[in-house]
């Protein structure tokens, strides 16, 4: 499933509570989906709004990026029975970045019945590798009525 861009909104995947979809992080970092498949999901987030005193882009920024796509591609192949949720993030921040945006592309790594284990690379605007993350979600049935 590939939505073009502009129109993809993460409330559109992993049922999402309608209460919490005006409420997400992923807005306040002004995150952008680009690409959303079972297979890959890009999203870009601006520099500008997320630097740390220092001036340099927040790493808390970076992992926001990572653990949001990475989590998109872990809902996208649990499946729509299942729920998929965070058990480990870890993030190497290999460059600084000032300015631009970051572009994160996620791909799953291991997608089994319990765990689904997902890379995703950071770039800068000149396609320089920023930060490699890799998350892991759990998987678990959703409870009736969710």
């Amino acid at each position: 499933m590939t939505e073009q861009a502009g129109d993809i909104r993460l409330e559109s995947f992993a049922g999402i509570d309608p209460a919490a979809a005006g409420q997400q992080l992923n807005d306040k970092i002004g995150l952008k989906l680009l690409e959303v498949t079972p297979q890959r999901v890009v999203a870009t987030i601006p520099v500008e709004g997320n630097l740390q005193p220092y001036g340099l882009l927040h790493g808390g920024a970076n992992a926001t990026l990572a653990e949001s796509i990475g989590s998109t591609v872990a809902a996208l192949n649990a499946g729509p029975d299942r729920a998929a949720m965070g058990l480990e993030l870890s993030c190497t921040h290999h460059r600084a970045v000032r300015s631009g945006t970051v572009t994160g592309v996620a791909t799953p790594l291991h997608v089994g019945r319990g765990t689904i284990t997902v890379e995703i690379v950071l770039t800068d605007d000149e396609g320089r590798r920023t930060c490699t993350a890799r998350l892991t979600c759990v998987v678990r049935d959703k409870p009736p009525g969710a």
